[in-house]
């Protein structure tokens, strides 16, 4: 059973398609969004909408906004992939482990080495374009999806599933809101930072789903003796 499990890819043949088209799809967004906000160092009208609203309402909840914005960070996304790493291996999902393993790392070395320093989006003097915490959470949202609706499914109610999917989309909303709320990044940093995410998991899976499974050898059995 195990071998088998190991074996399946992380998408079925008919999400990848859509998942190639969703990993095209954040690629433009941050693409686009980098040409507009590049260099800028105030909020275009846009974010100030969006974002003045946020501030002002967490103006007397300082503490609350970066609980809000904690999950995004260093700490919890480490103990977070340990986890998802962990069942994998418990369930016999190496290909389900290795995206794990991978996936914050992969977006933080998109999100810290190549785009920040490549648009240069300032705020209050830190480079902030696309928002590292967002892509972290949101990142981690899309493997635990991947996870738990691509083959093989984990063996769990359809209610628990649904929970744990909720729980991990509000989680990278209240991230959004808290860095938003303590001044880390502008609106338009959080949606080019889900969009690293989203895309850096869905081109992670299609990758790893064109690597050959490694099957166990079989050792012939000897005939027993006359």
């Amino acid at each position: 059973m195990e071998g088998t499990r190991s074996g399946l890819p992380l998408l079925a043949a008919s999400a990848r398609p859509r998942a190639g088209v969703l990993l095209v799809g954040c690629a433009v967004l941050v693409a686009v969004f980098g040409l507009v906000f590049a260099r800028q160092n105030t909020a275009d009208r846009f974010d100030h909408v969006v974002d003045s609203p946020v501030i002002a309402g967490f103006a007397s909840h300082h503490a609350l906004a970066l609980w809000l914005a904690f999950p995004g960070s260093m700490f919890p996304a480490v103990v977070l992939t340990t986890a998802l790493t962990i069942g994998c291996l418990l369930t016999g999902r190496r290909r389900g482990a290795v995206l794990a393993i991978l996936a914050v790392p992969v977006t933080a070395v998109i999100t810290d080495w190549l785009l920040k320093p490549l648009v240069h989006r300032t705020y209050i003097g830190q480079v902030v374009y696309p928002s590292g915490h967002t892509a972290t959470i949101v990142a981690l949202a899309a493997a635990v999806t991947v996870l738990l609706l691509a083959p093989p499914r984990p063996e769990m109610p359809s209610w628990l599933r649904t929970l744990i999917l909720a729980v991990a989309y509000l989680t990278a909303l209240a991230v959004v809101v808290g860095v938003i709320a303590v001044r880390f990044h502008y609106f338009t940093d959080t949606v080019a930072g889900a969009a690293v995410g989203v895309g850096t998991v869905c081109g992670l899976a299609l990758v790893l789903d064109l690597i050959p499974a490694v099957r166990p050898s079989r050792i012939p059995r000897r005939s027993a003796a006359i």
